[in-house]
């Protein structure tokens, strides 16, 4: 990838606690950058957990300033982060989003464009199918979650060019065999990394799987978390590694 060093946060978040899981947050941005990583992705509204009824009380904007520990932490460390995280819409239902914290101080947003079926009741949908960041001349695509579940998400992602398909997640043990399977196809039939960061823990009533997943271009695994409990899974050029943040 371009001499790039990249990672999955297998994290836990504290239902609808902004503060708390802004904490943990910062425990995971020091310990990549600790390990020398660029790019760190965070698991599906990893800021409030995947709590659809109570998120829209805690719905941030991207410069709230309970954010501004994070955006000051991949600043100093040169590092882009990319937080799950409910977003504000005003007059309307909430969006879950992807806020990127780059490592030159800028903030950029991306809200989930395709929704799982029940979502619709509580979040509002993006309307950009594809997002893209350099980060060290690796173009990243941000999805989230159902987004992959999606081919045309993530053919538009590899016909914009990305190198990366990165995508903050909440998949159960039930449904990671056909979720993996398809990213791993992903990065076969596109040509693309795929990353996968998903929850340490159970999250707003299901129990999520770990295992949080990086594979190469051409489809191969480069790493995987071996299964759920706080970790970071990093890969680059020379292969991967998990630390155990417990």
């Amino acid at each position: 990838m371009a001499g790039l060093r990249y990672a999955a946060a297998q994290s836990a978040s504290m239902p609808l606690d902004i503060a708390a899981n802004v904490v943990r947050h910062l425990a995971f941005i020091d310990a990549a950058g600790e390990a020398g990583v660029q790019l760190l992705v965070f698991p599906e509204l990893s800021l409030c957990g995947y709590e659809l009824a109570g998120m829209a009380a805690c719905a941030l904007k991207a410069d709230d300033d309970r954010l501004a520990p994070l955006r000051g932490r991949a600043l100093k460390a040169r590092m882009t982060v990319v937080v799950g995280a409910p977003l504000a819409n005003a007059g309307a239902l909430p969006g879950i989003g992807a806020i990127t914290f780059h490592a030159d101080g800028r903030t950029s947003v991306y809200r989930k464009h395709f929704l799982h079926a029940g979502e619709e009741r509580h979040v509002t949908a993006g309307s950009a199918i594809s997002q893209l960041h350099d980060v060290r001349g690796v173009k990243v695509a941000l999805a989230i979650c159902a987004d992959t579940g999606q081919q045309q998400h993530a053919h538009a992602a590899a016909v914009a060019g990305a190198g990366l398909y990165a995508a903050g997640s909440l998949i159960s043990a039930g449904g990671y065999d056909k979720d993996s399977g398809q990213l791993a196809g992903y990065a076969k039939l596109f040509g693309m990394g795929v990353l996968m960061a998903n929850h340490a823990h159970a999250s707003g009533g299901y129990e999520s799987a770990g295992r949080s997943a990086i594979w190469a271009s051409g489809g191969a695994l480069i790493i995987a978390a071996p299964g759920p409990g706080e970790m970071l899974v990093i890969a680059d050029d020379d292969g991967g590694n998990v630390i155990d943040m417990a």
